[in-house]
């Protein structure tokens, strides 16, 4: 067992981001820089298309690109057309095929066909919009931006405006006009730097979230076990509070020792993170539930927990069950 320190290393006002979506605030820098800038966004797609809609990509006037529209097929064509909206100022709503050589040089089986909006800030997206939309995401607020493609008009909205398509993540076409969905990032919380976390936390960012390792036990939470990895020595109740779970967050004890889980467990169950999976044997998990249900929760609230944590696909490594966590957290996420 693991007893509480008495003091901790202080987690106030840490933040963890996955940087790989902020294509906005890289269009609207380039364009307060002087350099000019574009956005290029997928707006819908048919058939095996390389990037999904609502993916982007910034072009600058000095032909600087960051992001992605379709893998590395058509870039150099919206980049033209991008340079083109800057010098014209109108936006443009372009259609592309991919053939199958194409597709199967970026790794896909076989072609599609994608439409690419391309929008030049300014005269086309209004800077103030754009500053709006990135001030928005950057608080990690749900917002969607919205542009009638036939009469050019724009909006940045709540969530409100649009839940189901804020819960399913997707943004795509209401008659004429482009919903572009902007979720705050994906989070994963994992408990307990065990060899299990060493394989899980790479795996989480692969898979797009940005993760924070949590242990009061610097020996286990140190950077030489977890590279590249934010580090939290905080007890696990008091991490919690200062990462801010949301419905975009997903929680995975692996210590086994209830000193360490159970605070993260109670934080957890509280809150309305979309995930918590908790690592322990079926034995393990009945005197979990009995200390819960001792503590007060609800048969509601415990149903929430998945334990024995991971899909079951007779993984036995630490590799493969980190595996069958990331793979349980997708589902979860896509198909609920």
């Amino acid at each position: 067992m693991c007893d509480r320190p008495q003091t901790t290393a202080s987690s106030q006002g840490y933040t963890v981001t996955n940087d790989l979506n902020d294509i906005p605030s890289i269009a609207l820098e380039w364009h307060r820089g002087g350099k000019g800038a574009a956005l290029a966004t997928v707006v819908e797609t048919w058939g095996s298309a390389p990037r999904p809609v609502g993916s982007q990509l910034a072009v600058s006037g000095q032909g600087d690109i960051m992001g992605s529209v379709s893998g590395g097929c058509v870039e150099g064509a919206v980049v033209v057309e991008a340079l083109e909206a800057l010098e014209d100022g109108a936006s443009r709503l372009l259609e592309y095929g991919v053939s199958n050589d194409e597709a199967f040089d970026v790794g896909l089986a076989c072609g599609g066909t994608i439409r690419v909006l391309v929008e030049p800030i300014g005269a086309g997206f209004p800077e103030d919009m754009l500053a709006e939309l990135v001030a928005t995401r950057a608080a990690s607020t749900p917002v969607a931006y919205t542009v009638d493609t036939t009469t050019w008009e724009r909006g940045v909205h709540a969530s409100e405006m649009f839940p189901d398509r804020f819960k399913s993540d997707k943004s795509g076409f209401e008659g004429a006009t482009f919903v572009a969905i902007h979720n705050p990032p994906l989070r994963l919380a994992v408990v307990g730097g065990v060899h299990i976390a060493q394989s899980l936390l790479p795996m989480a960012r692969a898979a797009g979230f940005a993760p924070v390792l949590i242990d009061p036990r610097e020996a286990f939470a140190s950077a030489a076990r977890f590279p590249d990895t934010a580090l939290v020595h905080d007890w696990p109740d008091a991490a919690l509070d200062a990462f801010g779970i949301d419905a975009r967050t997903a929680i995975v004890t692996l210590t086994h020792d209830p000193k360490l889980d159970d605070p993260a467990i109670h934080k957890a169950l509280a809150s309305e993170c979309f995930y918590l999976g908790c690592l322990g044997s079926k034995r393990t998990h009945a005197k979990r539930v009995a200390r819960l249900n001792e503590a007060g929760f609800t048969p509601a609230q415990i149903g929430r927990i998945h334990a024995p944590v991971g899909l079951d696909i007779g993984g036995n490594t630490p590799a493969e069950i980190a595996i069958s966590i990331i793979a349980q957290i997708t589902q979860v996420l896509r198909k609920s």
